[in-house]
């Protein structure tokens, strides 16, 4: 990791093998390192999820027979994670995004 890379903040959840397979694991690392390194992910990768706040999206990730879903928040000094979860549904649960804006409001009550 070079010393301009911004850490990972890990607020909940993990990436390990299993629940996620082996591929699906490194891919995920693979994303993150590049939010790591102020890549720009897009589409089918990561969207914007403004319903959650500013600077939020969803990394999307396909595993062989579910598809996982990471909620981050890009902050200037890092990469702030908030949720992990296997999505069943085209439509992002309202709790899970209420979650995310407790985790996030949380983590910046604790760094004020």
């Amino acid at each position: 990791m070079s010393p301009k890379d911004k850490p990972l903040i890990w607020l909940h959840g993990y990436v390990k093998t299993p629940p996620f397979s082996a591929a699906a694991r490194l891919e995920a690392g693979y994303l993150l390192r590049e939010l790591q390194r102020g890549v720009t992910l897009t589409m089918p990768h990561s969207r914007p999820m403004p319903s959650i706040g500013a600077h939020c999206h969803e990394l999307r990730i396909t595993d062989d027979d579910k598809i996982w879903r990471i909620f981050y928040r890009i902050d200037r000094d890092a990469i702030v994670i908030a949720e992990i979860l296997k999505k069943k549904t085209g439509k992002t649960p309202k709790t899970v995004i209420d979650t995310c804006k407790t985790r996030f409001r949380m983590y910046d009550d604790a760094c004020e």
